[in-house]
């Protein structure tokens, strides 16, 4: 079946934008987003009832995991009481969004987003096109309505996050059985037809990818979302992977962004933003992760102090952690979006109030210097180079550890990731050399009281830190001046790939997490604790890795992979050479299998190996977990 032309669909609203990656290219960002750089996230609905984290809904499902194995002994096995009984137990009954509004303001927040869908397909909103949503069940609350409400109170702007384009598929595992035990071969609960306005329909034979091929959820999709664009107005749309359904969702995107045009008397204040490189379009979304430069059009990365849903078993990150991701993203032209979890009743731990107030304080002394700022000539100095990419998130910055921005040409901001104590900081990249034609008026440290020595020399700008105590999470150099982009300065760019070497035996065992990853969606995941290359849904996507290799050999190829999708081909080429590789239907995303490729000859020197889809047509989404170069 092909998918629905934009004609079948139902019409966007009038204005400058159309259906097509081209017209979007039109988009404007708005400078509420641009300037404001923090966004909060409620990542928050019926799967945090078990208090077990993120994707409660389908994990239940999955015989022998720990979800299935506490859903079978809190609630029942899934045969009969499945996620469709979750849902009435969550009941928000201590949610005050007003209270919590109010301390993500303080917290720094120039906008908040609230979940409308999760990938559990159950709408927050008051939902015209489905009846499981949480007006009509659980709470019996517009969550979205009365999120919005309390963010344009307190002057959010306010945005919504969808995830249902990948509900048709990740939901498919309800349809099936336990394979052992009593029960075995006794369908669970989404299998009954009386559930699958919830649960889905069957999908199609070979329908397994992140975003269904089935034209009919398609025009699901678009109907619900854009009911949700059309009764809000949100400024803001987020799209849990790339743009969904090519052209339909191109046509929801238009819609958005003209139907935003409309209700803001003909000003775009709206920001779609997904996980897709953007060239303009929109703003491109990282999840768990950081660009490695600056950045030419603005982005964002979403993460959490916590798990996505409320996690019992999990530990916060702390303050600094979220004020120095946010301090790395605003040096290369991001915003932060960050969860705060919320438990089932609609309340913070106090860890997380505690996080809240922390942010508050640091940002009492030191906002002038995220609010309103662009990137300077480079983002950063120092020995910590976040590597771009998503679920890349956890650096261990220090105090030596710069990162810059400015606000026009006359004021330079330079923030240490930590705290260096008394003693001279030395900012190599504001050289005095006879190429810099800025000039250097001033220098403050934000929250000291008393006046700072600082000199300008040539190997750097000479700044004599305070000996009172200062924040422990960074501490904020003002410069202030005239023409403080005039410095010869080499640009900091991504860390250069790692090189392999053989180990000890002469192999080179070439892991995933090792991979440069080139596209929108292939990314670095972890399964079981180990990481492979997954989200590898697009035939345009592809992986390499530098190696070294030692002398003139000949190797034979293997590699780990997994697929659930069905049997898929890749080439791996290496110094010239081209091998293919079968990858056979493992049936299971976890379980993986070790394929032989052929062999390869190798000289002396550095090589790249690369991996792409062998058959644009034919390729099938294939997890990656390493390749091994086995010496003959």
């Amino acid at each position: 079946m092909d998918p629905p032309a934009p004609a079948e669909l139902a019409p966007i609203a009038a204005g400058p934008f159309k259906a097509s990656l081209d017209s979007l290219k039109g988009n404007k960002y708005p400078s509420w987003f641009t300037k404001g750089k923090l966004g909060i996230w409620a990542h928050w609905g019926p799967q945090c009832v078990p208090m077990e984290g993120d994707w409660y809904a389908r994990l239940l499902y999955e015989e022998g995991g720990n979800d299935y194995k506490d859903h079978v002994a809190r609630y029942g096995h899934p045969s009969k009481t499945g996620y469709k009984d979750i849902i009435p137990l969550w009941k928000a009954e201590k949610w005050d969004p007003e209270r919590l509004m109010r301390l993500y303001k303080a917290a720094g927040a120039k906008y908040f987003v609230s979940m409308g869908v999760h990938h559990d397909n159950f709408d927050l909103w008051n939902s015209t096109y489905h009846r499981w949503n949480a007006v009509k069940m659980g709470p019996h609350r517009d969550v979205v309505g009365e999120w919005q409400r309390a963010a344009k109170k307190e002057g959010l702007h306010f945005g919504v996050s969808e995830h249902l384009g990948a509900s048709f598929t990740w939901f498919q595992v309800s349809h099936t059985a336990d394979k052992t035990g009593p029960l075995a071969g006794v369908p669970y609960d989404g299998a009954d037809p009386a559930y699958q306005d919830l649960y889905h329909e069957p999908a199609l034979p070979g329908d397994k990818g992140w975003y269904s091929t089935d034209p009919r959820w398609h025009a699901q999709w678009y109907r619900r979302i854009k009911d949700l664009v059309d009764q809000y107005h949100p400024d803001l749309l987020y799209s849990d992977g790339g743009i969904p359904f090519g052209p339909v969702g191109q046509q929801l995107v238009a819609h958005f962004y003209n139907s935003n045009i409309a209700f803001n008397h003909g000003r775009q204040e709206a920001v779609y933003t997904c996980k897709q490189i953007s060239n303009g379009r929109w703003a491109q979304d990282l999840e768990r992760g950081v660009q490695g430069k600056i950045e030419t059009y603005p982005w964002q990365t979403d993460t959490s102090i916590g798990d996505w849903f409320y996690n019992k078993h999990w530990k916060y990150r702390d303050a600094a952690w979220v004020l120095h991701t946010l301090i790395d993203v605003v040096s290369k032209n991001g915003n932060l979006l960050i969860n705060v979890v919320q438990r089932p009743d609609g309340t913070l731990d106090p860890e997380a109030e505690k996080i809240l107030a922390e942010m508050a304080d640091w940002m009492s002394v030191n906002s002038e210097s995220i609010y309103d700022t662009t990137p300077w000539l480079t983002y950063g100095e120092g020995p910590t180079h976040a590597k771009g990419g998503s679920f890349k998130e956890d650096f261990a910055f220090t105090g030596k550890d710069v990162r810059f921005a400015q606000k026009g040409s006359r004021t330079l901001y330079a923030t240490l990731m930590g705290n260096p104590g008394a003693g001279e900081m030395v900012l190599e990249s504001l050289a005095h050399v006879p190429l810099a034609t800025a000039s250097i008026r001033d220098v403050k440290v934000l929250g000291a009281k008393g006046t700072v020595k600082w000199s300008w020399e040539r190997d750097g700008l000479h700044v004599s830190m305070p000996a009172e105590r200062l924040s422990e999470i960074a501490v904020v150099i003002k410069i202030t001046g005239t023409n403080l982009r005039g410095f010869p300065v080499e640009v900091q760019s991504q860390p250069a790939p790692q090189t392999i070497k053989a180990d000890a035996t002469g192999n080179f065992n070439i892991a995933a997490t090792n991979a440069e990853t080139h596209g929108a969606g292939i990314q670095i995941e972890s399964k079981d604790g180990i990481d492979n290359l997954g989200y590898w849904d697009s035939p345009d996507d592809w992986a390499s890795w530098t190696i070294q290799s030692p002398a003139k050999a000949t190797y034979r190829v293997s590699a780990l992979v997994a697929t659930a999708a069905g049997a898929t081909d890749f080439n791996l080429e290496l110094a010239g050479q081209k091998l293919t590789g079968h990858a056979p239907n493992t049936g299971d995303w976890g379980r993986f299998e070790t394929i032989e490729l052929g062999l390869v000859k190798l000289g002396a020197g550095k090589v790249t190996l690369t991996v792409r889809p062998a058959n644009s047509a034919e390729w099938k989404a294939l997890n990656l977990r390493s390749i091994v170069l086995t010496r003959t």
